[in-house]
């Protein structure tokens, strides 16, 4: 890929989790593309991505679901690429829960255990201590029907963490909760992850979720992964215009680059921190939405000099309660957006206003254009694939 940070992953003796060359191919269709991945011991790590990208295929095949098409899968070392579930010391918490309805809670936590024959007293006591740990003390007696949804959600995670896996993997567990409790979940399963110490592979279309959790995350697009990195690098300095514009609204401006600099349709010359200008044509440079500063003109002026500015007309405003979002036009036709958080200070604009747009070069990044033929960038090195059989 383009822009890795692999070097950001938490510093670990043994990497729990290796995909070397992973693909999966359904007939002629590719699920996943020769991945390369390495999770650290201990990190929390999300796979973020549109539906169909390849995600939950590559969670199912770390799972042991799914056989890969090429490629090695190994944890903590260990190649398990050929090795069942049951063989994996890895547990899975999916969307639906999978709860047992005629169990109680706490028969539904000890169910594992005593399938590996821990006794019973001391399944009970274990599983009574995660039920503790997720918030659920007093609720053993209680059977999944009688919970919330973020009650049985807590139930499946107490139940993957008694057995005390060296990798959990979380396939979308919040998308049957409301908005409210997903949030409060969020701050939940980040605090559990420290406290257990595990390492937590997140599979998730929600980009806040991703964001506010993982330690690093990848996204992928179309079976590849086109950007990986920590979540405020791959916010502030995304790889491509798709993880540009996946990870919340972003503006994404046109530009002509040559020798003397690049240069927006309008002609205003553009600058970005620590990056050379780049060559060849389809460049273009991307803002986020609450880096711009709109200043508003008067009939007749011109904007102030210097580079990263043009003008542009409002279209609309949208009070958002925290924050008010700007419609606008360029010259050129392109659609910006704006947002300003209401703290009481900003200056009034209207529909029809036309307004000064300016940015940091701080706050804006190249995007390269994108091959039609080949849209994700490739990985920079690859090492050969091998074939598995089933």
């Amino acid at each position: 890929m383009t822009t890795t940070d692999a070097a950001a992953a938490p510093a670990a003796a043994q990497s729990a989790i290796t995909l070397d060359g992973v693909s999966r191919r359904f007939g002629d269709a590719v699920a996943v593309e020769r991945i390369d991945l390495e999770l650290a011991a201990g990190e929390f790590f999300a796979l973020l991505g549109p539906s169909g990208c390849g995600k939950t295929t590559t969670l199912r095949m770390i799972g042991g679901f799914e056989l890969p098409t090429t490629g090695r899968i190994r944890l903590e070392g260990k190649d398990v690429t050929l090795l069942p579930p049951h063989r994996r010391d890895v547990n899975t918490v999916f969307q639906s829960y999978a709860l047992f309805p005629h169990l109680t809670v706490l028969d539904n936590v000890t169910f594992g255990l005593r399938r590996k024959g821990v006794a019973k007293a001391d399944a009970e006591k274990r599983a009574l201590e995660y039920l503790d740990l997720v918030g659920l003390s007093g609720f053993g007696t209680r059977r999944p029907l009688q919970l919330s949804g973020g009650q049985q959600q807590r139930v499946a995670l107490a139940r993957a963490l008694v057995n005390h896996p060296k990798v959990l993997l979380l396939d979308e567990p919040m998308g049957a909760l409301d908005a409210k409790i997903r949030k409060s979940m969020q701050l939940e399963l980040k605090r559990i992850q420290r406290e257990v110490g595990i390492t937590f592979l997140y599979v998730t279309h929600d980009q806040g979720e991703a964001m506010s959790m993982a330690d690093r995350l990848a996204v992928m697009n179309k079976g590849l992964i086109e950007d990986m990195g920590a979540p405020h690098r791959v916010y502030d300095r995304p790889a491509t215009q798709f993880v540009a514009e996946f990870l919340g609204t972003c503006n994404v401006l046109p530009v002509t680059t040559d020798a003397s600099g690049a240069r927006l349709p309008d002609g205003n010359a553009v600058s970005v921190a620590g990056a050379s200008t780049p060559t060849g044509a389809g460049w273009k440079v991307g803002i986020r939405p609450e880096k711009l500063e709109l200043t508003p003109l008067p009939a007749g002026a011109a904007t102030a000099g210097g580079p990263n500015r043009t003008t542009a007309t409002v279209t609309d405003v949208t009070f958002l309660g925290a924050s008010t979002e700007a419609t606008l036009q360029a010259p050129w036709g392109t659609v910006l957006h704006a947002f300003k958080q209401n703290i009481g200070t900003e200056t009034t604009i209207r529909p029809g206003d036309t307004v000064e747009v300016s940015w940091d070069a701080t706050q804006s990044f190249f995007l390269p254009p994108s091959d039609p033929a080949n849209p994700n960038p490739a990985p920079d090195a690859e090492p050969e694939a091998q074939e598995v059989a089933a």
